[in-house]
């Protein structure tokens, strides 16, 4: 094993003054003098700091007082400083000496700063009483110690019985007792009586402090996956925290959404229905080229069905290929063709005429009625149809049947056409100004849209 180098004043003076008189960079005096970077850049720390006192050996078994432990554990809580920068501005040799007393002025306040007594510890069995070398109790003394053994040994299955828990362990148990007993009793009594180890106590006690630092982000993550009624899985959920200036990794909110018990909601497969040939079909103009460069370029429809009790509601929503906005959309409890020709009307408002717009569908009965075309063919519409019985040439739509379904219709039970028909309506509201997609940059489709515009 290779022995560490130790330095000398006057090579560590030279090698400072190369960099800051010479001006020469940190990387070619520590390659030229065979030295690490970290340990020129502490000696350029200490030199700005102390001066050439800065660059002299450090005592590193140096016996601090009890005072000065204190006033270096306060200036780093009061200055918000680093064990490093502490151990610049104290001229301590190692952060790892500071962590040491934080520990122990933790556990054991101004008692663990001061020096240790050398030698082995004398543990001592409280039931002995006494040392050899303590001066002899009275007869008295010794009756009220005791008494107050007795009086604890008495309190303690009490006390175990109202802090036991199935999931509690019974060392942890045991720990709390001693914490919830030691306003009474002393220390050394309780640990005696409930024959622990006094480093086991401090350990379960230190453990039962220590604070989660996640304790918000669970919060939150709980916050946001009720607000969208457990539709959004842990990705979304970190692009909606990471929204809010939170710097977390996916993984993390995956674990946190464990252990908090939370889960998306899995699809189920959606509703799939082909009627055949009723008329005329037009040319698949779309081929799955589903991706658009600016709104109303390219639009989809299709038709979706509900079943509640035996009665039927059905679905027909046109949706824009560019960020998967849907741009009207009409219910009905019959599959009339005066359900399409309504949906139309509402979308033919929010564009011009003669846009060169391409509104794609499958083969279904009412996009092959001449009314249909007609209209389209007056608006200044192109109508495209995918293949037949392919329901993948009409995959956005389709998918948003999926969503819409695995996210609202699935999760209960409805009781009536009615409810479902609010609810739907309520979901397509939110599905258009707050479900964000992480192929839309984590924005919602109108946000998307309103951020197009603006670029």
């Amino acid at each position: 094993m290779e022995r560490k180098v130790k330095y000398g004043y006057d090579f560590k003076l030279r090698c400072v003054n190369e960099v800051l008189k010479k001006h020469q960079a940190i990387t070619v005096v520590a390659k030229e003098n065979g030295i690490g970077k970290t340990g020129l850049k502490d000696w350029i720390s200490r030199y700005l700091e102390f001066g050439n006192e800065g660059l002299l050996p450090i005592q590193k078994n140096k016996n601090y007082s009890a005072e000065f432990k204190l006033a270096v554990l306060k200036t780093i809580i009061n200055k918000s400083l680093s064990l490093n920068k502490a151990c610049l501005l104290f001229n301590i040799p190692s952060s790892s000496i500071i962590r040491r007393w934080q520990i122990r002025y933790t556990e054991e306040g101004l008692t663990g700063l001061k020096p240790k007594v050398k030698g082995r510890p004398i543990v001592m069995n409280f039931k002995r009483k006494q040392r050899k070398t303590d001066k002899p109790l009275t007869r008295e003394e010794e009756l009220l110690k005791e008494l107050e053994y007795l009086r604890a040994e008495n309190e303690i299955p009490k006390k175990v019985q109202c802090l036991s828990s199935s999931r509690t362990s019974q060392s942890k148990q045991k720990a709390q007792t001693i914490t919830e007993l030691r306003h009474k009793y002393d220390l050394d009594l309780l640990l005696n009586c409930i024959n622990m180890v006094r480093s086991t106590y401090y350990y379960y006690e230190k453990k039962c402090q220590s604070i989660d630092k996640y304790q918000e982000i669970k919060q939150l993550i709980k916050q946001i996956f009720n607000h969208h009624k457990g539709r959004l899985g842990y990705r979304r959920i970190t692009l909606l925290i990471k929204q809010k200036g939170i710097i977390i990794n996916h993984k993390t909110v995956l674990r946190l959404m464990k252990v908090l018990g939370l889960k998306s909601l899995i699809r189920i497969k959606k509703y799939k229905s082909y009627k055949g040939k009723q008329g005329k079909i037009a040319p698949n103009i779309l081929q799955r080229n589903f991706k658009a460069v600016k709104p109303n370029e390219k639009w989809a429809t299709d038709v979706t069905e509900f079943n509640v009790s035996g009665n039927k509601l059905y679905l027909s929503p046109i949706i824009d290929l560019f960020n998967g906005e849907i741009i009207s959309y009409e219910l009905s409890e019959k599959p009339h063709f005066n359900q399409i020709v309504n949906m139309l009307k509402k979308s033919f408002t929010k564009i011009s005429n003669n846009t060169n717009l391409i509104l794609h569908s499958d083969q279904g009965w009412q996009y092959q009625m001449k009314q249909y075309q007609y209209l389209l063919k007056q608006k200044g519409i192109k109508q495209s149809m995918s293949r037949k019985g392919n329901c993948l040439d009409n995959a956005i739509i389709e998918n948003f049947f999926g969503i819409l379904k695995s996210e609202l219709f699935y999760l209960k039970k409805y009781s009536s056409i009615n409810q479902l028909k609010q609810e739907i309506i309520e979901y397509i509201d939110y599905y258009n100004n707050e479900r964000i997609k992480l192929n839309l940059k984590g924005m919602s489709p109108i946000q998307y849209r309103a951020h197009y515009y603006q670029i």
